[in-house]
């Protein structure tokens, strides 16, 4: 690997215009894939994402951009991956397994890849051959829009290759950013994507008028939940109260930033899935994830009521009201 290792950022979205603009306060230059070849200009030209958090402006010397997936792995060492898990496939199909050779590969995405019921790192270590020991996840409790603001915002950055992990934190920590390191990436990754399941379900209990003192008996509720599943899943020692676990969990649940909030609520409100769907301009992980938790968990039969209760809703049509009323029984 080279001295300084050249990081590239997958992704035209919020979240990976975020981890570009953190990138910037440490780099002098970054790789940045974005689909659009138009956005690509407008970046270049007028130094901001015209489509996410427009107010971070960029030092267009410091960018290095791309529209070939191809050519920006060929580049990097480092790849930190920020695109809607529904989309990771489509964009990754093109390459041939022998391209991520060697590479280093961070989950930024918090979610499951529909077509395979994987997490992202199982996805690469699969699909591409990439190690686990070249595998890694960049959780949170974090949202774009607060690190556009530059408040101050806290990562975990998991791997069981500490100094990958490292090297990563290192790039990403600034004045406004803390960044620690874990060696969890499946038990940061499957609580990552669980949080969002649970934040469409603090969404729906909003949008049907349920108050804060029973958003807190659902979000501890939660926490429970994803302990229960992640231990089952990959069982080692874990502090399930770290921010990168339940600090995540209340960021996503609670936020006015949260799009799976905000599409929960439109479902409690009475919008179908689709009309909701239409209607929010960025994807909301969680309606992918809590498919592929809940067929997960077919294997695994933990007791997930929360989970159970979101999917009968979303993908089985039934009632949010008389829905998520029998989950209320099932709390505690």
């Amino acid at each position: 690997m080279r001295e300084n290792p050249r990081i590239a950022v997958i992704g035209g979205g919020s979240w990976p215009t975020a981890i570009v603009k953190m990138l910037c306060n440490n780099m002098n230059q970054i790789c940045w894939w974005v689909r659009s070849v138009d956005t690509i200009k407008h970046i270049q030209e007028y130094h901001h994402n015209p489509n996410y958090i427009s107010s971070v402006e960029f030092d267009p010397g410091k960018l290095k951009m791309f529209s070939d997936i191809s050519q920006i792995v060929a580049e990097a060492d480092f790849i930190i991956v920020a695109v809607p898990s529904a989309f990771l496939h489509e964009t990754f199909k093109q390459l041939d397994k022998k391209a991520l050779e060697g590479k280093t590969v961070f989950s930024a995405i918090k979610g499951i890849v529909p077509e395979h019921n994987l997490i992202v790192g199982e996805y690469f270590n699969q699909i591409f051959e990439v190690p686990f020991s070249h595998i890694g996840v960049i959780t949170g409790p974090c949202h774009a829009e607060e690190v556009a603001l530059e408040k101050l915002s806290y990562l975990t950055i998991a791997s069981q290759n500490t100094q990958s992990a490292s090297i990563v934190a290192t790039s990403l920590r600034c004045r406004y950013i803390k960044a620690t390191v874990s060696d969890d990436i499946y038990g940061t990754e499957y609580s990552a994507v669980m949080k969002n399941v649970f934040a469409i379900a603090s969404g729906m209990y909003h949008g049907l008028g349920y108050g804060d003192n029973f958003q807190a008996v659902l979000i501890s509720n939660a926490i429970q939940e994803i302990k229960r599943f992640v231990d089952k899943v990959h069982p080692i020692d874990r502090d399930i109260m770290d921010s990168a676990y339940l600090g995540d969990l209340l960021v996503t649940a609670y936020s006015q930033f949260s799009r799976n909030r905000t599409f929960g609520a439109m479902i409690g409100k009475g919008y179908s899935v689709k009309n909701a769907q239409l209607e929010m301009s960025m994807i909301a992980e969680g309606y992918y994830g809590v498919k592929c938790i809940y067929e997960i968990n077919t294997k695994y039969k933990v007791n997930m009521p929360i989970t159970e209760a979101v999917y009968h809703v979303l993908y089985e049509k039934r009632s949010p009201v008389a829905e998520l009323r029998l989950l209320t029984e099932k709390l505690s």
